[in-house]
């Protein structure tokens, strides 16, 4: 390894969320909602495959499909000296399944205790190794403001992907199963209802995160930009696109960052965020499992009465 990807001595860990491959009933809506989000959606055969301006790996890929929405699998970056032990533990706990008949078959596959195929592939780290920096802020002339004239705001474009919220019907038996097989460490939590878990060889405060539902499914997809102004700016452009509810501007306090949530055709969000907890491979975060009261949000408008709803399998009554 070199000094750019450290990794935690002893750690035998997932590094990175490789890719997240869901299913939509149209296509055409999510290039749409992508677009206006300020990714670069990418036709590849029947499939989009969504990439973060100027940087060349592919975050997410989504399909054509039936209604509802349908998180279809999850990718895992690993270590290629970390495989064997995969391995290990997916033939010991006996976890393994077929690959995903969506995925190009590379890798070790497992399946999660919600059922979900999970793909473990050799990959370049692509989560932070460092904290996001902010874009350099110039100092206005003498007798200028610093705010922009409306019509100068430039289109708001993600850097990378931050992570991804799941529904689970067990929050504790996930995260079991996340810190014993796939080697993810668990940052906060609040009893049984959410967890939020980083990668052992550095990430944001978290790769995943897990909200009790009564079934699983994709809640959102976190996107990393610049400054609080894109966080603003992402939810005035989606606005303009016609793309009007969600949940902002405000601050997390698991995590710390500033964040402004997009409902995307489906039913689920995409988030724009910024200024998120990092944390380094060699540090021990201070796990703590906070109140309800305490785990959501610092500031912000109050949360939409549907924000935590699973509507991949929305027919049973929720549990949140």
């Amino acid at each position: 390894m070199n000094s750019e990807t450290p990794r935690r001595a002893g750690a035998i860990g997932v590094h990175s969320v490789h890719r997240f491959v869901f299913s939509v009933p149209d296509l055409e809506e999510a290039r749409r909602f992508y677009t206006a989000f300020g990714l670069e959606p990418r036709q590849v055969g029947e499939r989009l495959d969504l990439y973060t301006a100027g940087h060349p790996h592919c975050w997410g890929s989504v399909h054509a499909g039936d209604a509802p929405k349908r998180l279809e699998y999850l990718s895992y970056g690993i270590h290629a000296e970390d495989v064997s032990a995969f391995r290990d533990r997916i033939d010991r706990h006996s976890l393994g399944c077929a690959a995903h008949p969506l995925s190009d078959g590379a890798g070790l596959w497992l399946r999660n205790p919600d059922g979900t195929p999970l793909q473990l592939v050799v990959a370049p780290k692509v989560s932070p190794s460092a904290k996001s920096r902010p874009a350099a802020r110039p100092s206005p002339a003498p007798g200028q403001g610093a705010a922009p004239a409306r019509s100068q705001v430039r289109m708001v474009r993600p850097r990378a992907l931050s992570h991804l919220l799941f529904f689970t019907a067990d929050v504790p038996r996930m995260l079991r199963f996340c810190t014993e097989i796939l080697g993810l460490r668990l940052s906060d939590r609040s009893q049984d209802i959410i967890a939020f878990l980083h990668g052992a060889h550095g990430s944001d405060h978290h790769l995943v995160a897990f909200a009790k539902s009564h079934a699983p499914g994709l809640h959102h997809s976190s996107w990393t930009v610049a400054s609080i102004d894109e966080v603003g700016s992402g939810a005035e452009q989606m606005r303009a696109a016609g793309f009007d509810r969600g949940w902002g501007l405000g601050r997390h306090v698991l995590g710390s960052n500033y964040f402004h949530y997009v409902r995307d055709p489906w039913g689920s969000f995409a988030e724009y965020s910024f200024d998120i907890d990092f944390i380094a491979h060699d540090v021990d975060w201070p796990v703590a499992d906070h109140a309800p009261e305490d785990s959501l949000y610092v500031w912000g408008p109050a949360v939409p009465e549907d924000f935590i709803t699973n509507h991949e399998q929305p027919h049973a009554k929720e549990t949140t």
